[in-house]
C-alpha cells in the first residue's frame, strides 16, 4: 500500500509556494537525513547536536529536525534531517561548515572526547530532492508528538519514476483530504536503498495516526488509483519508522 497518514487541512495558501516566493529560490529543497546508531545513551551526542552542530547549520540558512525512535524497543538511534533551500546551498554548506571558526572551536571538545570512545558506531545518509508537488516542506503543528518516516523502494528506476508521479498527481492530495499531515517528500538521490523515495508526516498521537491511515485506505480516490495499470509494481518494499521529536528539533 502506498503510504502516509494524517494530513493537515488544505491550506488557503500553499506553504511551499510561499517559501519559494519568500526566498526567491525557484528551486526544490534538498533533504539530508542522517541516521545515527548510538553507543550509550546519546546524551553527549544530543548536547553536540543542540549546542554546536545545529546552530552551525542554522548560520548557513539550513533548518534541522531531530528525532529518536517513538518506541524505545525500536533501537538506540538519532535521526537528523537537514533542510537545504536547494542543491547549491547543500554544496556550499559542506565547505562553509568547516570554515566556521565558531563551529570548529565549539566542536573540538566533543571530537576529542569521542575519538577514543565514539558516541555512535556509524551513521547512514539519505540525500533526496523535494517532489514537484511539494517543492518546500510544510512546518508541523505545535501539537505534534509522532512523526512517520517512510522509505519506498521500487524494483527499478522506471518504476520509481512512476511512483513519484503517483504522489505528485494524486496521492499527496488524498493525504491532504484524509488527515495525513505532510512535512516533506523526497526522491532519493543517494542512499543505502535504491531506487527509492522517502517522506515524512506528522500526527498528534498514535491513535490519530491510525485513524488517518484507515481514512486513507478507504478513500475512493485511493481505491481508484491503486488499481490503475500505470501504477502497477511501483513500490515493492516499504519501511516505516515511527519517530518522536527531540526538544531541540526545529520540526
Amino acid at each position: 500500500m502506498a503510504g502516509a497518514l494524517a494530513a493537515t487541512p488544505v491550506l488557503a495558501t500553499n506553504p511551499a509556494a510561499s517559501h519559494l516566493a519568500a526566498t526567491g529560490a525557484g528551486e526544490k529543497e534538498i533533504y539530508e537525513c542522517r541516521i545515527y546508531t548510538l553507543n550509550g545513551d546519546g546524551d553527549a551526542l544530543d548536547r553536540y547536536f543542540r549546542q554546536t552542530l545545529i546552530p552551525a547549520y542554522n548560520r548557513q540558512g539550513v533548518t534541522a529536525g531531530a528525532f529518536k525512535p517513538y518506541k524505545p524497543e525500536d533501537g538506540a538511534q538519532r535521526y537528523l534531517l537537514f533542510i537545504y533551500p536547494g542543491i547549491a546551498a547543500y554544496l556550499k554548506t559542506k565547505t562553509a561548515l568547516w570554515n566556521d571558526q565558531a563551529f570548529k572551536s565549539a566542536a573540538q571538545p566533543f571530537f576529542d572526547a569521542t575519538a577514543s570512545q565514539p558516541a555512535y558506531s556509524a551513521f547512514e545518509t539519505i540525500l533526496s530532492e523535494a517532489f514537484d508537488k511539494l517543492p518546500a516542506h510544510r512546518k508541523p503543528g505545535t501539537e505534534r508528538s509522532l512523526f512517520e518516516f517512510r522509505v519506498y523502494q521500487s524494483p527499478n528506476e522506471e518504476a520509481n519514476r512512476r511512483k513519484v508521479k503517483m504522489f505528485n498527481a494524486d496521492e499527496i492530495a488524498i493525504f491532504d483530504q484524509t488527515g495525513v499531515n505532510s512535512v516533506l517528500y523526497g526522491e532519493i538521490l543517494a542512499g543505502p536503498r535504491q531506487p527509492a523515495l522517502m517522506y515524512l508526516t506528522w500526527y498528534k498521537d498514535e491513535p490519530t495516526r491510525n485513524e488517518a491511515w484507515q481514512k486513507f485506505g478507504a478513500h475512493p480516490d485511493w481505491q481508484r488509483i491503486r488499481a490503475l495499470p500505470e501504477y502497477a509494481h511501483t513500490a515493492t518494499n516499504n519501511k516505516s519508522t515511527l519517530l518522536t521529536p527531540l526538544d531541540y528539533s526545529q520540526l
